[in-house]
């Protein structure tokens, strides 16, 4: 696959959700629900292979009381392979349509080579690139929804001599099943995205050792509505 149109963070994409986001109020790391802040910090404990760099970014806050949120990107050299975006939700009161009181919310995108573009099983083989992961690494999931849209560019005009352009865009949630004090394996399904994200940009399997420890910048403090 061909280097992704620049960051989430710069503005050209991103969640719908995340563009809801207003300044609200927002609570203490030390307030929050043990369970949350339990979550959070296996997120930021994560072990990731090193071409993925990952950041803490602005959660939404008018989706459930506590918010946290990551964008990563796949980078080569100077380029960026693929980026996504990350947001882990609670609401301890539980949500009807989550079955639980936790939820992941990403958008993963990458651009496309044109052999892979003109593939007619492709928005079916990315979405299984999502739910294999889970797989592989042995997660508990339940009411996953979510769209894969393939678009493709076309330049005319003063920009004719630009090659067409195409682009895949996985936007998905799923609740994470409750283990031990009703937290979540965080870390695993944050290990689980990072495979999607390798895998649609292009990256081999990871090799046993090929991983790093992530510092996650500590930018802000979960947020709350």
């Amino acid at each position: 696959m061909a280097a992704a149109q620049g960051r989430l963070s710069d503005g050209t994409g991103g969640m719908d959700d995340a563009k809801e986001a207003g300044e609200g109020e927002r609570h203490s790391h030390s307030t929050a629900p043990a369970a949350f802040r339990a979550a959070v910090e296996a997120l930021r404990a994560g072990r990731l292979r090193p071409q993925i760099e990952v950041e803490q970014t602005k959660a939404p806050q008018r989706l459930a009381p506590y918010a946290y949120a990551l964008e990563a990107a796949v980078v080569d050299g100077d380029q960026d392979l693929a980026d996504g975006r990350l947001v882990l939700l609670h609401d301890p009161a539980g949500h009807d349509a989550w079955r639980g009181t936790f939820r992941l919310v990403t958008l993963v995108r990458a651009e496309l080579e044109p052999e892979m573009a003109a593939d007619p099983l492709l928005p079916e083989v990315c979405w299984s690139w999502l739910t294999g992961a889970f797989q592989a690494r042995g997660l508990s999931y339940g009411e996953p929804s979510g769209t894969v849209t393939r678009a493709s560019s076309h330049y005319f005009g003063g920009l004719s001599e630009r090659p067409a352009a195409s682009q895949i865009e996985i936007r998905a949630s799923w609740t994470p099943r409750e283990g031990l004090g009703g937290v979540p394996d965080t870390a695993g399904h944050l290990a689980s995205w990072c495979d999607l994200l390798a895998q649609i940009a292009g990256l081999p399997p990871a090799g046993p050792g090929d991983a790093s420890v992530v510092t996650l910048p500590q930018r802000r403090d979960p947020q709350s509505r």
